[in-house]
C-alpha cells in the first residue's frame, strides 16, 4: 500500500532523472543550515528558477497541515517548525520564555516590517523618541538587519526584517502581515510621518 502510495506521488510530480524534485527540494532545505535562494535550488537540482517556484508551492501545499513549513524571506527560503507548535517545541528544548518584546521595540519592529529599508532617524521621527537602545536589541535578537545605507546626508544605515523576523511571528512570508491601522502604532502627530 505504502508502496503504491508512493509511486503515484512520484508520478504525480515531476522528476529529473529519476528523482522527485518536489521531495529533492524539501531534503535540500532540511539540511540547509541558513535560509537558501531559489536560484541555488536550481543550480543544485539542475532546473529553471520558475520551475523551482512551483515546485515550492506544490511543497507549501504538501506541509501545510504538517508540522513544518516552507518559509520565505525576500528570495530566500527554509523549512521551519509550524508556529503553532511553538509552545510545545519551546517546553522540549526547555526554553525559557524570556524573548518577550517590550512596548518599543514591538513600535520599531513594526515600523520596520511595514516601512522597510528603514533609517533610525525615521524610526525615532514616527516613535517620537531615540531609538537607539531599542534598535541594538532587536539587532541582538537577529530580528532586524542592516541592509545598506540609505543616499541622503551621512549616509544613515537602512534596516530590515530577518527570517528571524517571520520564525517569531510565525509568518511564511512578508505578504502575511496583517492590514495595520496606522493610528493604534503612534501618536496622531506622528501618524503622516508612518504614511510618508
Amino acid at each position: 500500500m505504502a508502496d503504491e502510495l508512493n509511486k503515484q506521488t512520484l508520478s504525480q510530480t515531476d522528476q529529473k532523472e529519476g528523482i522527485n524534485i518536489v521531495a529533492a527540494l524539501e531534503a535540500l532545505l532540511f539540511v540547509a543550515p541558513l535560509p537558501i535562494s531559489v536560484q541555488q535550488l536550481s543550480d543544485v537540482i539542475e532546473i529553471k528558477p520558475r520551475e523551482v517556484e512551483k515546485r515550492l508551492n506544490e511543497l507549501k501545499d504538501l506541509l501545510a497541515d504538517r508540522g513544518i513549513r516552507v518559509q520565505r524571506h525576500k528570495n530566500f527560503i527554509s523549512l521551519v517548525s509550524a508556529p503553532e507548535y511553538a509552545p510545545l517545541i519551546e517546553s522540549f528544548l526547555s526554553m525559557e520564555v524570556t524573548n518577550r518584546l517590550s512596548q518599543a521595540a514591538l513600535e520599531a519592529l513594526s515600523i520596520v516590517a511595514y516601512k522597510q529599508p528603514v533609517t533610525r532617524p525615521q524610526i525615532d521621527a514616527v516613535r517620537g523618541v531615540n531609538s537607539d537602545g531599542v534598535i541594538k536589541n532587536l539587532l541582538s535578537k537577529g530580528l532586524i538587519e542592516e541592509v545598506g545605507r540609505a543616499n541622503s546626508p551621512g549616509r544613515p544605515i537602512l534596516y530590515a526584517t530577518t527570517n528571524e523576523f517571520m520564525q517569531y511571528f510565525g509568518i511564511q512570508s512578508l505578504e502575511e502581515l496583517p492590514p495595520i491601522e496606522i493610528t493604534h502604532l503612534v501618536s496622531k502627530e506622528n501618524v503622516h510621518k508612518l504614511k510618508d
